[in-house]
């Protein structure tokens, strides 16, 4: 029966019960920032991108960069330490840097559509999500590769947006796609650490696959966005 506790196992598409934890944590905590999209879009805090990225795309890029990064090394700080006060600080503020995102995104979507904005959004990165799983349960291999890629894709999409803010502007869409395969990439290290890496604390990869999700959610949303104005054309 140890041969089932391997790195590498394969064949298997059923959820452990560890696992099933973690992907039903990350959905929750997806189903909420979703909520706080929505909520958002009728305070002020639906303005903030206008601010951030109106005074130069990169501005915008490195403040939501900054407060994904603070809050998740604090909410992990508070997991491993046991403080769950400062575990659910970090949520807070991710939470929070995905919700006012979004609802950027969605404040210049025509009212009637902005919750089938959301919920189409909502369905094809679920499908994403379902098809990097699926792949990541189904090859013998690691994945830890992956989360080298994405920190590249990160790196470079951060400098292609910002000489996109100054220089060309074209470099912006190139920036786009590099953070949103940034994001995809990071979502299949994250499911194969839940894969393989059965010693890690299911609430540390709960946030890792909830912030890899959502990181994919908000791009997918710019997409959807975009093809609902073009139809309303």
């Amino acid at each position: 029966m140890r041969s089932l506790e391997t790195s590498h196992e394969t064949g298997r598409f059923t959820l452990t019960g560890r696992e099933g934890k973690v992907m039903g944590g990350a959905s929750a905590l997806m189903a909420i920032n979703v909520l706080l999209m929505y909520v958002f879009l009728a305070t002020p805090l639906a303005g903030v991108n206008d601010v951030l990225f109106g005074a130069a795309p990169i501005l915008g890029v490195l403040v939501y960069g900054v407060a994904l990064y603070v809050g998740q090394r604090i909410a992990e700080r508070g997991v491993k330490s046991g403080d769950v006060g400062t575990a659910f600080g970090g949520m807070v503020v991710l939470q929070l840097a995905f919700g006012i995102f979004g609802a950027g995104v969605l404040r210049f979507a025509p009212p009637e559509s902005q919750l089938a904005i959301l919920g189409l959004t909502a369905i094809v990165t679920a499908l994403m999500t379902a098809v990097v799983t699926g792949y990541v349960y189904a090859r013998s291999a690691t994945f830890e590769h992956w989360g080298t890629f994405s920190t590249f894709a990160f790196i470079g999409g951060v400098v292609a947006i910002a000489i996109g803010s100054f220089v060309v502007q074209i470099l912006l869409l190139v920036g786009f796609v590099l953070l949103f395969l940034g994001f995809v990439l990071r979502l299949g290290y994250e499911i194969w650490q839940v894969r393989d890496r059965r010693n890690v604390s299911t609430a540390l990869q709960t946030i890792g696959v909830y912030i890899a999700v959502a990181g994919v959610f908000v791009h997918v949303l710019q997409l959807v966005r975009q093809y609902f104005l073009s139809q309303a054309d």
